[in-house]
């Protein structure tokens, strides 16, 4: 149900569409009170929309909050803080179990607060996709998916039954079952609008447009199809799901424009990774993109999505597009009803989302300018999504990284039991996976083309490649079967694996033994390939420390050549059934080919009959037998699910927060922390405290599962905090992997935890640039809340783990320009005092007092980085899900 506004500026209007009334908030009306909003970007003029239909006489949204949207044209830098609603909510299972567990302990602890448990409810549409936590354990055979289905489901059955529960319990809570899926393609291609519309409070339809937030960073991709959507740490999900505004400074908005087309030969991905390196250097962190220009027109609505899907590694906020007749198509092309297609024409255009060829060029904070034509074929890596590099040079960036990093050249040794060696830069993963290209029918009929061409001259994968591909919707798998290359993708070892995330996300499943320890015993730098959007040390497989983000056609490719220490454009590829050397130009498509396949073998009637139920599920999860109840029986003894202890002796009112005392420094870290690095998703070693926990709980190492499949219960999650197998902690030099001091004493990170909280110590976390930059992970702060770090000191927070740690009630900090861990000489045997917390005010500058191992003190200044007034009640409350509670329950 839409809430009706309070409307002071006279805007509601009606439009008839299809024979219905419609009623909707109009611009125009808005211009001719506040000032003209024509040359507004398209993204500022959604988060308009969303003010005037939101206004409440300053409670939350004010019209001078609808005056600073339209004063940001005369200079549109980051501004005044408002309250934004967005029209629903975006969860994957590894982030949304936690959502759905926190929900059910606001459940119980509302009863105990007096208050009603129905109050705990989405009010807006949510929607889970299953995603996450499919793994290629079996791969290259007709058989693999199938197998890799009934594996998930034996790991994941408590989960599973869990997040049902859900489904029947919560209102508005809708699970998308395993095997659909990507969350954002199934997002892009199914439950996404455009324009969204609802009755309000009065029985009349409203038209608006879609927005949504997600508990995962790539929900940016729907972007692309024009809709206003960005990821959050889950707790600000549940937040908005429970009716609170997602609070923001008005943002800069960096203009992208592209003038040309591309030249043969060049995909999407060339551009995405081309972009992504620009705007990084750029620097568009907090900020929106959004693209314009003439070049649009040669870019294909998927081309769009999948520059939309990047915008969490170019660092922006989201990577925006306007509507014109590519969305229209699109949403024609995968079965929305042509009743929905009118409305969306009518609305963008009267409202201005329109994108008009001529049209003067909206006003921009700052601008960029690629002419497509210069965009080459290339790859990023190998340990950034933002280091791009262009495909002749992959062996030289690689051997120039082994020489820096490894401190060796390139050298070979045998598998025990194989007939082949294996070497440094060999490529041990090709994987086909990820939404960010999984969602581009133009990318996919690529690599199936590549396939084909290279299965009928007899090539093969090298033996020591594991490949898969794992689409991000089935109806890939029907076009890639009406136009008959799966059958060559199976020929060459890209069986499908599943429809999931799988290798992009860590789920790459185990290397063969034999190829593992060989890698593992002597040291070497081995390479993966991957269609994906991370590449981060430490993510893809814990045996592979080089990783490349690649175009679908690259990775057939690359798993056909089996390494990356020589020039891939002028050196053979493989050798065919003749005897005769392959070169990649053999085996490449052209332009002509892939659009004719691509118009031939992509049709309406597959997405509508794929989508037609999606809620239902296969067998497994029909079987899943769950009733419905107001709270969730605990089950005693999971190690899945448990009650979480954020409300534990909570009162109504809360105690004022105290000041942080000589805290010890837990972790002093470098640049670009991941939320990997904070909360790893992959597999759990049995030798780490989470490991050790499992084993207590009779477990089985081989029952393990992953972190992200264990996020339902914080005894795993806060013993995987800071355990990443790649993680460097300044305080233990020369040693790799999730340790810290205490005193003298080395341990792991946990242990070293509880042996400070144990003395009453609280603990901070220092570090430098760009500190959770990666994926949306709630338990990047939950994990660093519950170990007992009270603030986070570093020179720059990326956006979502910035929003998390408030929401968790830990401080952060940010030194002043200029001033680091570095130039202030801070070590290990430091100890921080920061007071003044109770009375802290949004960008405040805090006093850091800190004491040396010899007594002498000094002290520096510190930006308080929570930014908005809402945050600073979050953070006195204790976090975002305590105020929303008391608030609930009073």
């Amino acid at each position: 149900m839409t809430q009706v506004g309070q409307d002071s500026l006279g805007t509601r209007s009606t439009m008839t569409v299809g024979g219905r009334n419609v009623a909707y908030y109009s611009l125009k009306k808005a211009s001719e009170k506040i000032g003209d909003v024509s040359r507004l970007p398209f993204s500022m003029k959604v988060l308009l929309e969303n003010l005037l239909r939101f206004e409440d006489g300053g409670f939350t949204v004010s019209t001078n909050d609808i005056k600073a949207i339209v004063d940001w044209q005369q200079n549109p830098k980051t501004g005044a803080e408002i309250q934004y609603r967005p029209a629903r909510v975006l969860l994957q299972d590894f982030t949304g179990v936690p959502c759905v567990v926190d929900l059910a302990a606001m459940r119980d602890a509302i009863a105990k607060l007096g208050g009603d448990t129905s109050k705990i409810n989405p009010l807006v549409p949510v929607n889970l996709v299953i995603d996450h936590s499919v793994m290629v354990d079996e791969f290259g055979h007709p058989k693999a998916f199938e197998e890799n289905m009934e594996i998930e489901y034996q790991r994941n059955m408590e989960r599973y039954d869990f997040l049902k529960w859900g489904s029947k319990s919560l209102a508005n809570f809708y699970a998308v079952p395993p095997g659909t899926g990507i969350c954002h393609q199934v997002n892009l291609e199914n439950i996404a609008k455009t324009v969204w519309s609802s009755e309000d409070q009065n029985g009349e339809l409203v038209a608006y447009p879609d927005t949504c937030v997600g508990t995962d960073s790539h929900t940016t991709m729907v972007n692309g199809l024009g809709v206003l959507g960005w990821g959050v740490g889950g707790i600000e999900a549940e937040a908005a799901m429970l009716g609170q505004p997602v609070s923001m400074l008005i943002p800069e908005v960096v203009g992208f424009k592209f003038v040309g087309e591309l030249k043969e030969g060049v995909t999407a991905t060339d551009l995405v990774l081309t972009c992504t390196s620009m705007l990084r250097k750029h620097g568009v962190v907090g900020r929106f993109v959004e693209y314009y220009g003439p070049g649009l027109a040669s870019l294909s609505l998927a081309d769009r999505a999948t520059l939309a899907n990047m915008a969490p590694e170019y660092g922006a906020t989201c990577g925006f597009f306007g509507i014109d007749d590519k969305t229209l198509d699109y949403l024609r092309l995968t079965g929305r009803e042509e009743e929905q297609i009118a409305l969306v024409e009518a609305y963008a255009r009267e409202q201005g989302f329109w994108m008009e060829p001529g049209a003067a060029d909206p006003v921009f904070s700052s601008t960029l300018e690629l002419d497509l034509s210069t965009v080459v074929p290339s790859l990023a890596g190998p340990k950034r999504p933002q280091d791009w590099v262009s495909l002749p040079e992959v062996d030289d960036v690689f051997n120039a990284d082994m020489a820096a990093t490894y401190k060796k050249a390139p050298a070979r040794v045998a598998v025990e039991g194989k007939d082949f060696d294996i070497g440094d830069g060999d490529v041990m993963i090709a994987a086909i996976t990820s939404c960010t290209n999984t969602s581009n029918p133009g990318v996919l009929v690529a690599a199936g083309l590549v396939a084909k061409k290279a299965d009928e001259l007899g090539l093969k994968p090298k033996p020591w490649v594991k490949t898969s591909l794992a689409p991000g919707s089935q109806v890939v798998t029907d076009y890639l079967n009406k136009a008959g290359l799966q059958s060559h993708l199976d020929n060459i070892g890209f069986n499908l694996v599943g429809y999931g995330c799988t290798t992009c996300i860590g789920n790459s499943g185990p290397l063969a033994e034999p190829i593992s320890k060989a890698i593992n015993e002597n040291g070497l730098v081995a390479a993966a390939v991957i269609s994906g959007n991370r590449n981060f040390e430490g993510r893809v497989s814990p045996d592979v420390r080089a990783n490349f983000l690649a175009s679908p056609p690259l990775v057939v490719a690359y798993a056909l050549k089996g390494t990356v220490v020589e020039d891939f454009t002028t050196t053979p590829i493989g050798t065919g059934k003749d005897g005769a050397d392959v070169f990649l130009k053999d085996i490449w498509p052209t332009n002509l080919e892939v659009s004719e396949t691509m118009n031939a073998c992509v049709d309406r009637a597959m997405f509508q009959a794929r989508y037609a139920d999606v809620y239902k599920g296969d067998a497994h999860w029909q079987a899943i037998n769950v009733v419905g109840s107001d709270t969730y029986q605990w089950r005693a003894g999971s190690t899945y699910v448990a009650n979480p202890p954020y409300f534990e002796g909570m009162e109504m009112t809360p105690a004022p927060v105290a000041d942080i005392v000589e805290a010890k420094p837990l972790l002093i870290l470098g640049d670009s922390i991941t939320t990997d690095h904070i909360s790893p998703a992959g597999s759990i070693k049995a030798d780490s405290p989470a490991g050790q926990w499992l084993m207590e709980h009779q477990v089985a190492k081989a029952d393990f599962n992953s972190y992200g499949s264990r996020r339902g219960h914080h005894d795993v999650m806060m013993r995987g905090t800071f355990a990443n197998i790649r993680i460097r902690n300044e305080m233990v030099p020369g040693i790799e992997g999730g340790m810290s001091r205490y005193g003298e004493e080395v341990g792991a990170v946990y242990d070293v935890a509880q042996k400070h909280k144990a003395d009453g110590t609280p603990m901070v976390v220092v570090a430098g640039k760009e500190y959770g930059t990666g994926s949306s992970r709630d338990w990047a702060a939950k994990g660093t809340n519950l170990l007992g770090v009270r603030a986070v000191i570093v020179e720059s927070f990326e956006r979502i783990h910035r929003s998390n740690l408030v929401g968790m009630g830990v401080l952060p900090l940010q030194f002043k320009d200029g001033e680091s861990r570095h130039s202030l000489a801070l070590n290990g045997d430091c100890s921080f005092t920061i007071k003044g917390v109770a009375n802290l005010k949004p960008q405040q500058d805090v006093e850091v007092e800190v004491t040396r191992a010899d007594g002498t003190t000094f002290t520096f200044t510190a930006l308080c980085r929570i930014d908005t007034a809402n945050e600073v009640e979050y953070f006195m409350n204790g976090g975002i899900l305590q105020y929303v509670l008391r608030k609930l329950a009073a």
